[in-house]
């Protein structure tokens, strides 16, 4: 088990942009998910994205088969390992929830999302994956992926005055 530092808001490293996965079914690729994995458990994550942990590849783990202790009233999404992923809205309803990041500890903020999307990618070993979504595990997935493209959720936000700490946000 291998449990990695989580990046925090105003390292440099979460601002760039991740690089594609050229190669599957390495050991490198099996033990960064596995990194992914063990790290986002430790901290009750709903997901984690590779540059989250100082790793400039585009990939991110999301999902469980239990409910999540930070979003305990939330649905299940399921347990996934996406590379490369491609979002598409599938039209333009969007919805305002409250988010968290563990790079952003201790924060919540009302942000707007894609209500419904189209994702693509691949899994660890090269297969596709190519699934619709909504609601929650639209904004899990949209919130994971920004990680790739170095976008945290306060740049989402369109009323900063939604930002505030766990406790006082009502998030």
């Amino acid at each position: 088990m291998t449990i990695h530092t989580i990046l925090k808001m105003g390292d440099p490293r979460l601002w760039r942009t991740a690089q594609p996965v050229t190669a599957f079914d390495t050991p490198d690729l099996h033990q960064l998910v596995a990194d992914l994995h063990d790290t986002m458990q430790a901290a009750n994550g709903a997901g984690l994205a590779a540059p989250q942990i100082g790793v400039d590849l585009q990939v991110v783990i999301f999902g469980s088969p239990l409910p999540n202790p930070r979003y305990p009233d939330r649905p299940l999404v399921p347990p996934t390992v996406l590379i490369n992923p491609v979002i598409t809205p599938l039209d333009a309803a969007q919805e305002e929830d409250w988010e968290g990041c563990l790079s952003v500890p201790g924060l919540r903020g009302k942000v707007p999302r894609w209500s419904r999307i189209h994702y693509t990618g691949f899994d660890p070993l090269g297969q596709p994956i190519d699934r619709v979504a909504e609601g929650f595990h639209a904004r899990v997935v949209q919130h994971e992926c920004d990680h790739l493209i170095g976008t945290l959720y306060p740049l989402r936000m369109s009323d900063l005055r939604q930002l505030g700490f766990i406790e006082e946000s009502g998030g």
